[in-house]
């Protein structure tokens, strides 16, 4: 059986930093489904832990090779 070597990486297709597209590649979804989510979320969680966890993920998540 073949092993899927998938990394989660920042996007090339990005609006800010490439993080919720890189994390749309991964899953396979839709880039704008992705963001819109995350806006919403964000949202109802008085939006500081979603820009938070948006700042954590630009600085940890990797470039594309």
């Amino acid at each position: 059986m073949e092993k899927l070597s998938r990394k989660l990486t920042k996007s090339s297709n990005k609006m800010l930093a490439g993080v919720c597209a890189g994390i749309a590649e991964y899953l396979g979804w839709d880039i704008t489904l992705v963001r819109v989510v995350y806006l919403i979320l964000s949202l109802f969680t008085a939006a500081f832990p979603g820009v938070l966890l948006y700042i954590l993920l630009c600085i940890v998540m990797p470039q594309p090779e």
